[in-house]
């Protein structure tokens, strides 16, 4: 056992006055005692690394407006349509807003559910990241999030990259309109690179009393490996132990953050958005490298990374209008969200890697004074992609005026159930335990997987 430790930290300490973030313990994992290169090979052994399904989950901060977006209505008189068109896609009969002149050419690729309910009706991603109102009965500690649920049944892909990483934004408030933990506890929250755990990840062996800085650190752990490889002693090891050697000495997770990495033409085809030192208390930002980053994660390890993309709290007012943002803010998102499922698809990783977009509502039918929407949670709109799902369609749909669902009303916890299935966990069997040890079911009302995507 190689225990290591660092200074103490006040603010994030275990019961016993550990620090959460300076303690590392290498070896005697779990109460079978195994080694990390006995736990990879009875992992192997037993198929449990054989296959990496994942999930992108882009939050549209603020509310996105389906009205605008993909469930225009040019017939409905001027003040609920609006003056955007919608344009032809590469699918027959589908139809999105001109302002997404990239998505419409690979729709093929995405599908569009027109009639979610059930949303909420206040600014809160509790929601979006955990299938249920932020009012709902819970237990003791509270719902957990999705990527949080996911990470505790299956656990790391390896033991270098997390399973659960968020993107969300750190504004001068926390994470911004991010949920906690829940009944899971902190144990199982995400790895947030945008805040104070970045620095963590590149912390790998020696303790700060001997090194006075991560960059001697990093030296140091470059030498040893450079001076085992030269030496021969990692061929005297066997393929497990040699695999645990390049996960205890890896940068893996640093790299995926690196877009500096990255093919400079790949980066530009996500596009740029709002820089991050502009975060401040009025939320996250836009932000399309993050849709990148996102992909490079996934790639490097982690089963769910969570994406804040802002904002869509569009009431209108002054310039900030909403067919003012539209003309600016949507041909951002179109090049950054087809630059992902692209990227997926050229890679390979369109059957393992699920997309899901969405936000907290949707928007009144009805375009105010201040020439914007204001909060409609009575129907809402979601945008899904990869995952092997079948594609090229619009499930559900409103009535004339785009305020109520009239066929195929799709719940929250029917989205989770997809994703959970496209994880390969059984949503009818699998459960969660509260801090009472009780049970709970990872979706509300029985819901079961959408059928259409099947």
């Amino acid at each position: 056992m190689l225990t290591i430790w660092g200074p103490p930290d006040r603010e994030r300490q275990f019961c016993d006055g550990v620090s959460r973030r300076n303690f590392l313990k290498i070896g005697g994992m779990g109460a079978a005692g195994l080694t990390l290169p006995q736990l990879l090979s009875v992992e192997a052994q037993a198929g449990i690394r054989k296959s990496h399904k994942s999930v992108i989950l882009i939050y549209l901060v603020g509310g996105p407006p389906h009205q605008d977006m993909f469930d225009l209505k040019p017939n409905a008189p001027i003040e609920i349509a609006g003056p955007h068109r919608p344009i032809n896609t590469n699918v027959p009969g589908i139809e999105i807003c001109e302002h997404f002149p990239q998505m419409a050419q690979m729709m093929d690729k995405f599908t569009v559910i027109r009639s979610l309910v059930g949303a909420q009706s206040g600014h809160d991603a509790f929601q979006c990241y955990t299938g249920r109102k932020p009012n709902s009965p819970a237990p003791l500690g509270g719902w957990s999030p999705f990527g949080n649920i996911v990470g505790k049944i299956q656990g790391p892909v390896h033991p270098a990259a997390p399973p659960f990483v968020s993107m969300c934004y750190e504004c001068t408030h926390g994470p911004y309109n991010e949920p906690g933990p829940g009944m899971l506890g902190i144990a199982h929250s995400p790895f947030r690179p945008t805040g104070p755990g970045r620095a963590d990840m590149t912390l790998q062996g020696i303790t700060y009393d001997r090194l006075t800085d991560r960059k001697s650190l990093l030296a140091s752990v470059d030498r040893f490996r450079r001076e085992a490889d030269t030496s021969g002693k990692m061929d005297g090891l066997d393929a497990f132990t040699e695999q645990a050697m390049g996960i205890l000495t890896s940068s893996k997770l640093a790299d995926a953050l690196d877009l500096s990495k990255e093919d400079p033409q790949t980066v530009a085809r996500y596009g740029t958005g709002d820089d991050v030192k502009r975060i401040d208390g009025n939320g996250a930002p836009r932000v399309p490298q993050s849709f990148l980053t996102a992909r490079r994660l996934v790639e490097a390890g982690a089963r769910v990374v969570t994406v804040n993309y802002s904002k869509w709290d569009w009431h209108g007012g002054s310039y900030n209008t909403i067919f003012n943002r539209e003309r600016e803010d949507f041909p951002v998102f179109d090049k950054a969200i087809t630059a992902l499922v692209d990227d997926l698809h050229d890679r390979g990783l369109d059957k393992d890697v699920s997309v899901l977009v969405w936000g907290e509502f949707g928007r009144t039918p009805t375009i105010s004074k201040q020439v914007g929407r204001d909060h409609w949670p009575r129907v809402a709109m979601a945008l899904l992609a990869g995952g092997g799902m079948r594609h090229g369609q619009v499930i559900g749909s409103t009535d004339r005026l785009g305020g109520e669902a009239s066929s195929r009303p799709v719940t929250f916890g029917e989205v989770f159930a997809t994703l959970y299935h496209n994880l390969g966990i059984d949503v009818d069997s699998a459960t969660v335990q509260d801090v009472q040890g009780r049970p709970h079911y990872l979706v509300e009302g029985g819901a079961k997987p959408i059928r259409e995507l099947g």
